[in-house]
């Protein structure tokens, strides 16, 4: 099977600095050792590539000015245009990335997804496009925070990234040069090292994207969480679904994250029944799941009074 040609990803809004990473990239011939490159810039900013400081005749730039273009015959066709070996996307931070997700070939995959952003407008762009700022932050490796100003709020800062993401990096890039790293200790809200890993009516949002981020360091766990119940005739008497309603960024976004939950033998838990269970998790296969996922091996069951605030949040 050929290699994937790899695309290299950089989102975040107006003036964050995407250009001028590319631009730094494309000068340093660490990066740009000779290989065909293609450059997607799906929005106009302040600053524009100089390509007279690029070495050699390697690259080329083609602009997406609606977010239509962001199919999979037009994104082929370029890469046929050029014979490329690698993609860098300058994408537009007002377009929902599934789209891009979504539409890329076949051949393509993305090797490395990083967000840049003004640190003076962060908070604002937070306040008032969380739903697109959660969109870039969710699957992003690093966020790079430019001229970042002195005193700045990094445990606000902190906070908003890790309610979208637990895994990127938070990175600092100061007006004299100087690069600065969060070291803000995250502990998570619960005892993964328990025998019974007790997850608190406030801490379910935390848990249930944990274990989608990192399944593995939870296979064999043991753990105990208060949810909703759904039944679904087709996973049988034995079995059923559990969990919370939870809010990512707005009301819009709210989606029941469930477990599967199998029994040795029926119960009589309804659909919108609320228990607290108990249970091993398992990495199993599983039709829900289309592939492996988690099916919690219930070990005991009891009706539950429903927390006070039902969606799970991550504030």
């Amino acid at each position: 099977m050929a290699s994937r040609i790899p695309v290299y990803l950089f989102t975040g809004f107006l003036e964050g600095g995407k250009t001028h990473i590319i631009q730094e990239s494309m000068e340093d011939k660490r990066f740009n050792s000779g290989e065909k490159t293609l450059i997607l810039q799906c929005e106009e900013g302040v600053d524009e590539l100089d390509f007279s400081r690029f070495w050699g005749k390697n690259i080329y730039l083609e602009t997406i000015e609606d977010e239509s273009e962001i199919n999979k015959e037009n994104l082929t066709a370029l890469g046929k245009k050029h014979r490329i070996d690698r993609v860098i996307i300058e994408y537009n931070g007002m377009w929902m990335l599934n789209t891009l997700y979504e539409n890329l070939p076949d051949n393509w995959g993305i090797y490395q997804e990083m967000m840049f952003a003004d640190a003076n407008t962060f908070v604002a762009y937070n306040t008032n496009m969380r739903q697109l700022m959660v969109d870039k932050l969710t699957n992003t490796e690093m966020i790079v925070l430019n001229r970042t100003p002195d005193g700045i709020d990094k445990d606000e800062i902190h906070k908003i990234v890790r309610s979208a993401s637990r895994r990127a990096a938070i990175t600092y890039d100061y007006p004299d040069g100087h690069v600065e790293y969060d070291e803000i200790e995250d502990p998570l809200p619960f005892d993964l090292d328990a025998p019974v890993i007790e997850i608190g009516d406030n801490d379910y949002a935390v848990f249930y994207r944990d274990l989608s981020e990192d399944m593995e360091k939870y296979h064999g766990k043991t753990v105990k969480f208060k949810g909703i119940i759904a039944r679904d005739k087709q996973l049988g008497d034995a079995a059923f679904l559990a969990g919370r309603h939870v809010m990512t960024c707005c009301a819009d976004d709210i989606a029941f994250q469930p477990f599967v939950c199998v029994c040795e033998e029926s119960n009589s838990l309804q659909t919108r029944d609320w228990a607290m269970i108990t249970g091993e998790i398992r990495l199993e296969k599983h039709k829900l799941y289309r592939g492996v996922g988690p099916v919690l091996h219930v070990k005991s069951t009891e009706f539950a009074v429903r927390p006070a605030q039902e969606v799970a949040t991550f504030y």
